[in-house]
């Protein structure tokens, strides 16, 4: 029989293939899907008809990067509610421009737009990669869309040597216009390559099956070609790119896979939270809405469901820093390795309430799982998630948790490697039992 530390150290590898096969929201949801359908969920197809889906494991995605997962059983949704998690699958990058071909003392370089709320100066000196979505037309002239991952190094963004910068260790700021173009190549003669026959000649790399007349279009961003690893002395870490917030979709898809079809559980992973969530597959548009809707026989139905329902935000916290102790409020600093966070904010920056944070916390007792409070400093700023969000626009009982990390919003992130098997753990009984 399996240990707790044989479970947790078996959940954090199949944690690390995930973040390192997701490296934009599009393979985050192509990975999600492909995981659902071999644990015998459907796909659906917002353009069908769902008005006589049986009782089963269903999934959906909108725009090939925000996906529901969701079980329907038997019972009547108005009577018994939804059980939800919500957590997004996008994080702070370096995206490319359309016109981004440039080249400057011989070098080859791409013009790049800052994703999201991004810490830009741990993206010096890393080997990149790039990924993301283009769109063709193939050899009969039909648009098609894929998914592209060049994988390996491709470029870097150098420093300035300290000779050059003597100020670089004490005010350092960056230019994100002019000092984050990434490095690729040495140019060539006429100074123009063109990116989307780049695209095209890695696409026939990638797959020889693809007929590719023209690349039309992409939404293409750099990451860190480093991998996620278990990390410390004693193993106490994970390490890795977008665990804000990969790590929470991991939790939910392995918790809704393990859930029963005894209750209406949703899972919900959307797009573009880091820059405000409003967009088609964003939290603040209609595709969660849109989706509940449509399981409830009407109108009638569906509020009278959404009465009885609870959604969980699970989005990652700030761990209280060993070098930083001050930026915290002493009594509410969550640590690594110490449980799952209810985050709270009086200005309702965080939707959680003290009737839905008890009810967290009784699953955490159930489960016997320890759970801690974040809540920051009362002279400093708090920022938010869907929770609030989804709450605003469904009329849904909400909370807001998550995992404690540090460096939130770089290009490595930090967790504790004991963390999120414990919050599985907790959302596995939240999915499957009466609360």
């Amino acid at each position: 029989m399996m240990t707790d530390k044989d479970k947790t150290s078996a959940f954090n590898h199949a944690l690390c293939e995930f973040l390192d096969a997701s490296p934009t929201p599009f393979h985050a949801v192509m990975t999600m899907a492909s995981k659902l359908e071999s644990e015998g969920f459907t796909r659906l197809d917002e353009r069908d008809s769902w008005r006589d889906l049986a009782p089963g494991r269903y999934f959906v995605t909108r725009n090939a990067s925000s996906i529901i997962a969701l079980t329907l059983p038997e019972t009547d949704l108005a009577e018994t509610g939804f059980k939800m998690m919500g957590a997004h699958t996008d994080s702070p990058c370096l995206k490319v421009k359309p016109n981004p071909e440039k080249v400057e003392q011989g070098l080859y370089q791409l013009a790049v737009e800052v994703y999201g709320g991004a810490l830009l100066n741990p993206w010096f000196d890393r080997d990149l990669s790039m990924a993301g979505r283009v769109s063709y037309l193939d050899n009969n002239h039909t648009l098609q869309h894929t998914l592209v991952d060049f994988k390996k190094a491709i470029a870097t963004i150098p420093s300035l040597a300290i000779h050059l910068d003597r100020e670089a260790n004490s005010n350092k700021t960056v230019n994100a216009q002019e000092q984050l173009p990434p490095i690729l190549m040495h140019g060539v003669a006429d100074d123009t390559t063109d990116f989307r026959t780049l695209l095209q000649q890695q696409l026939s790399i990638q797959s020889s099956d693809l007929e590719i007349h023209t690349v039309l279009d992409y939404e293409i961003c750099f990451y860190d070609t480093q991998g996620a690893a278990v990390t410390g002395l004693h193993d106490d870490f994970i390490s890795s790119a977008r665990l804000d917030n990969l790590l929470s979709c991991f939790v939910g898809l392995e918790a809704i896979i393990n859930s029963g079809l005894d209750q209406a559980n949703i899972l919900v992973c959307s797009d573009h939270e880091e820059v405000g969530s409003q967009s088609s597959s964003g939290a603040q548009g209609p595709f969660l809405e849109s989706v509940l809707l449509r399981l409830c026989q009407d109108n009638e139905h569906y509020h009278r469901a959404i009465q009885r329902s609870l959604m969980i935000s699970v989005d990652n916290a700030h761990a209280i820093h060993p070098n930083f102790a001050e930026k915290h409020d002493a009594e509410h600093g969550p640590k690594l390795n110490q449980g799952p966070v209810i985050k709270s904010n009086a200005n309702q920056r965080y939707a959680t309430n003290s009737e839905t944070s008890a009810i967290f916390r009784r699953l955490c007792q159930q489960v016997a799982v320890p759970v801690q409070d974040f809540v920051v400093r009362s002279d400093m700023s708090c920022g938010s998630t869907i929770g609030p969000i989804t709450a605003g626009s469904l009329g849904v009982r909400t909370l807001d948790v998550g995992l404690p990390s540090y460096a939130m919003h770089s290009i490595r992130e930090l967790a504790g490697s004991r963390d999120a098997y414990q919050l599985c753990r907790v959302m596995t009984q939240f999915y499957n039992y009466s609360i």
